[in-house]
This record gives structure tokens, C-alpha cells and sequence, in this order.
């Protein structure tokens, strides 16, 4: 036991002498009061569900620049008198009529979809009515074209104007099998965003997603929770005239019913889409579709602090949550809010205290720390990507992110996830930072799911800037990692994206302070540090952090 205690000891060491050992300790610690007090504010009800381009929305807005100000920060946007703490976010709201369709048609018959209960669609281009006309019904197996891992779903078939059927998840997730991509960790490639951009690359007018909640992670009222109501899209000239005219998803059952109607053996074909060689499959079928939309400017911002840092001002670490929720729900008469405490109230909040205890720390980091709340982060990082394409802090500056999503309402654990694991030589440090704190590191309890992909953290990690984003898991310190697990999973069937995702008063939130806390001491190490954070050898990003650094016409820091 003697042996071990050294052993671990020997580890802190290492990986403190690692970045350097002459850190100055915290001035203070997490605010808990103000944490709670930020999530009760920002969850109610009259901040409307948070939703970009409502009045709820620019509530929110104003309470966390006003909560930077209070906090002595410097505005993050200009300079001077023009200095602001917002960044504009020019989207575009898309809202769909209620006079949607979708069918199709075979050699069975016309099915007739029911939309919201067998399927929900939508689209992303920015125009009054959308439709597709007898259009050819393909399966694409997972719908993935992966050079490094030789897979090509659309090898050998032309799918410009047809509409494409894709499996939910990757081939290594789908067939459970660990020689193919990553076996059960989901890659990049299994993101719903993933397979509909795809889709439009290879010219299909319409692409509809096969959902599996064994493979999601979370069930079909979420999905129309998230996609069933307005969509936002960031503005484009071209009102992204190269998307596919229709996008959505169909229930896994009437994916099974489509397959029959054409003769086809869906368990059998899906189970064919997992294993090398697969080529896509003609589905003896037409779908008709059309969709009306109203379609309108909104102008949303991101919120942006910094304190400069005592040395190197010009090198950054950035801390950033989404502060957006799904707002409020008319459509059954009396109106429901998405409150989205957990999901991403925790977050925000959490950003607010970092602030504070940044705020306080005397002397200063000796790198600069930014403080990022993006907009329109549900369902697909647009205040993020925003910010990535129009940073106020050269990306090539900062030396890493730290994504705050969705901290535990609960209490102590023995453990750390840290998503999206063996990237970054941040997760080095955050492990002896939670070594300190008592805590096991683990990667995600649910690899499957990717969660690295649905958040904030992807955006980064595609433009090059070394993410970590960890968070207390699920080994519950008081009933053990069965209770940690049923709760997590609870929480997506159950909570996420759901109404019910609301704060209450009796929280217990020493979780949530304990991750808090580690951020900020890895924030510490990160700043103090004359290295920057580096992407492991066998990270799928590595390459972007090198390409940002040589389109600027420098090495990598």
C-alpha cells in the first residue's frame, strides 16, 4: 500500500514538473453561492429557456456581460471606447410550416409518414419552400467516407438527387467490432452534422437518419424536442443552397417497415453496412417531401471577457459554455420551458465562478485567461463556429480551451471522464490535478454515445486548438458507479432536452465545485507554462493544430 502512495506521489510530480513546478496556489476558492445563484437566475422562468433571438435570450445576454463587468474583466470585442463584451452572431431562423409531408412509395404502396411520430424533417436552406419529387431512395450504410480507415459508403453509386438512408453511429460502434475504426468509441464521423454534410457533398437532395437510441443515447422525444421546431443556421450568402433540400430523422421501426415494403431484410443489411466491402443499397422506392418555411434574420451574440496576463497577454487559455437553451414550446397551448439547467446552465454558471476566482488570483496568470459564452450551441455549435471563424483571440495563440457542459448536479466522485481521451496532453495534466483532488481518471463511461462531438469542444478540436473537456464521472463517491451510471443514464433518456432538466433548490452541487475547481487549477498550470498543450500522435486533430499554424506562416508554438 506504502509502495502505491509513492508510486502515485511519483506521478503527481512527474506530470506537475511537466509543465512547470512554480505555480502560484488559488487566491480562493469556487464561489459555491454564487454558482447556485447564477443557475437559479439563468433557469428562470423568466429568462424563457434562453432561446437566441428572443427576449429571454437577450436577457441572458446582458445578465452574464453584466456579471463580467461586476467582475472587473475586460470586455473581449475592440478596444477602448468600442470595447464590448458581445460578439454578433448573424444567424438565420428557419421555421417550418405546418403543412409538411413526407412519403414513399413502392412497390407496396404509398406510406404516408406520420411527422413527429415516425419521422421528423427540416431544412437548412434558406428559402420559402423546399421539396423533392419521385426521388430515388438509397442505403448508405453508415453514410461515411473514412480514407484513413479505407471505408467509402458511397463507393460505386451516384447519389446526386436521390435521398440517402443512414444508419445512426460508426461501423466500429454499430458492429461492436474493435478492429474496425475505433470499436465502441465513436469517431467523428458517427455525428448526425457529419452525415448530412456528407450527404450534400456527394449531391443527395435528401438524407434521413435511421435513430437507434441504443447508439444516440437518448430517445425520440428528444429528438423532437431538439429538432421538431424552428432551426437556426449561421447566415450564408448563398443561403447554404448546397445543402440537401430535405434533411430528418425516421424512427428505427418505420426504417424496418421501409425495408420490408421494398423486399429487403433491414436487420440483415444494417448488420452488412458494418464490416469492409459494403456497398449502398437501391431501395426499390420514391420519396415526395416538401416543406414550407419561414425564414428571418436574428442577430444573437456571443459574451466575451478576459484578464490579461501578467507576462504573455498575447497567449490565451479559454474557457468556454453554451448559455442557450431550447426556449419555450407554445405549440400544445399552454407554454413549456425548456429551462436547460444541467444542459447548459451548469455550464455558464460554472464560467461565471471560474471569472470570480480568475478575478482574484493575485498575481495575475501569466497568460491571459478568456471567458467565451457562446449562442445557438444546441443543436449545432453555431456561436462557437462563429467564434473559430472570427476570432477575437488568434486561435493560434490560444493555448488550449477547457469546454464546460453539463456539470453534475450530485455529489463527490472518485472518478474524472474525460472525453474524447487520448487527443491531448491536457488530460496529463487534468489527471494529476485530480490525483491531488483524490480522483481516478477514466475515459468516457459511454464512448459510443461521442460525447466529445456534441459539444462546444469539437469546434475547437476541428480548428486545431487542443480541448479538454472532462467532468465528474460516474463512480459516486456515496452509492458507487451502478447509482452513477443509472443516474447518467437517466438524465439523457429522461432530462436532456426535455422540460424536466430544471434547477432546484436542494441541488447538491460539491460535484460540480470539485470540477470546477480542477479547471481552474489546470487553467493555472496551462497559463504558467511557457509550452503550449499538444495534440497526441494518434489525435484525428493533430493535423489541424499544423495546418492553422502554417496558413499563418508560423511553426507550432
Amino acid at each position: 500500500m506504502r509502495g502505491g502512495r509513492i508510486m502515485a506521489l511519483g506521478l503527481v510530480l512527474l506530470a506537475a514538473c511537466a509543465v512547470k513546478p512554480a505555480i502560484p496556489p488559488p487566491s480562493t476558492d469556487i464561489d459555491e453561492n454564487l454558482y447556485r445563484d447564477a443557475v437559479r437566475v439563468l433557469t428562470s422562468d423568466g429568462f424563457e429557456g434562453r432561446r437566441p433571438g428572443t427576449p429571454g435570450g437577450d436577457k441572458s445576454v446582458a445578465f452574464i456581460a453584466d456579471s463580467f463587468r461586476k467582475l472587473h474583466l475586460m470586455p473581449g470585442n475592440g478596444t477602448g471606447k468600442n470595447a464590448s463584451f458581445l460578439q454578433q452572431v448573424p444567424l438565420v431562423e428557419i421555421v417550418p410550416g405546418a403543412d409538411a409531408s413526407l412519403s414513399v412509395s413502392g412497390q407496396s404502396g404509398t406510406r404516408t409518414l406520420k411527422l413527429g411520430q415516425d419521422a421528423l424533417i427540416w431544412s437548412k436552406r434558406a428559402l420559402a419552400s423546399v421539396q423533392l419529387r419521385r426521388s430515388d431512395l438509397v442505403f448508405v450504410g453508415y453514410g461515411t467516407v473514412a480514407p484513413e480507415y479505407s471505408w467509402n459508403d458511397y463507393e460505386g453509386i451516384d447519389v446526386r438527387g436521390k435521398t440517402v438512408i443512414a444508419l445512426a453511429g460508426d461501423p466500429g460502434v454499430g458492429g461492436k467490432d474493435p478492429s474496425i475504426f475505433r470499436g465502441n468509441s465513436l469517431t467523428a464521423y458517427g455525428r448526425w452534422e457529419y452525415k448530412v454534410e456528407e450527404a450534400a457533398r456527394q449531391g443527395a437532395s435528401g438524407v434521413l437518419l435511421v435513430h437507434d437510441p441504443a447508439v444516440s443515447g437518448f430517445g425520440w422525444d428528444t429528438v423532437v424536442r431538439t429538432w421538431g421546431g424552428p432551426q437556426f443556421e449561421l447566415a450564408a450568402p448563398d443561403g447554404d443552397a448546397n445543402r440537401c433540400a430535405i434533411e430528418g430523422w425516421i424512427q428505427l421501426d418505420v426504417a424496418r417497415r421501409l425495408f420490408a415494403d421494398a423486399g429487403l431484410d433491414f436487420a440483415g443489411t444494417a448488420a452488412a453496412a458494418a464490416h469492409a466491402g459494403f456497398k449502398a443499397v437501391p431501395i426499390r422506392a420514391k420519396v415526395d417531401a416538401s416543406l414550407s418555411n419561414a425564414v428571418s434574420p436574428v442577430d444573437s451574440q456571443n459574451v466575451v471577457a478576459w484578464l490579461p496576463g501578467a507576462k504573455h497577454h498575447d497567449e490565451y487559455v479559454l474557457y468556454t459554455a453554451h448559455w442557450d437553451s431550447l426556449g419555450v414550446d407554445r405549440s400544445q397551448g399552454a407554454p413549456t420551458i425548456y429551462a436547460g439547467a444541467v444542459d447548459d446552465a451548469t455550464g455558464v454558471a460554472g464560467l461565471l465562478a471560474l471569472a470570480q476566482s480568475f478575478a482574484r488570483t493575485k498575481p495575475a496568470p501569466e497568460r491571459s485567461i478568456v471567458f467565451l459564452a457562446t449562442t445557438a450551441g444546441d443543436p449545432g455549435f453555431l456561436g462557437s463556429t462563429y467564434y473559430a471563424q472570427h476570432p477575437l483571440f488568434p486561435l493560434r495563440r490560444t493555448a488550449a480551451v477547457i469546454d464546460i457542459d453539463g456539470l453534475s448536479p450530485g455529489g463527490h466522485s472518485r472518478d474524472l471522464a474525460i472525453f474524447g481521451s487520448g487527443n491531448t496532453d491536457l488530460e496529463e495534466t487534468a489527471r494529476a490535478v485530480a490525483l491531488l483532488q483524490g480522483r481516478e481518471t477514466h475515459a468516457d463511461p459511454f464512448p459510443g454515445f461521442g460525447t466529445y462531438y456534441r459539444s462546444d469542444s469539437y469546434t475547437f478540436a476541428r480548428y486545431g486548438v487542443p480541448v479538454l473537456f472532462a467532468q465528474s464521472g460516474i463512480d459516486d463517491a456515496a452509492r458507487g458507479p451502478a447509482y452513477g451510471r443509472a443516474q447518467r443514464l437517466d438524465f439523457l433518456n429522461h432530462l436532456y432536452h426535455q422540460p424536466a432538466d430544471r434547477f432546484a433548490a436542494d441541488w447538491n452541487v460539491v460535484g460540480a465545485i470539485d470540477d470546477l475547481t480542477l479547471y481552474y487549477e489546470v487553467g493555472m498550470r496551462v497559463a504558467h507554462s511557457r509550452r503550449f498543450p499538444r495534440w497526441l500522435p494518434d489525435s484525428e486533430f493533430r493535423g489541424a493544430r499544423h495546418r492553422a499554424a502554417d496558413a499563418d506562416g508560423r511553426s507550432d508554438p
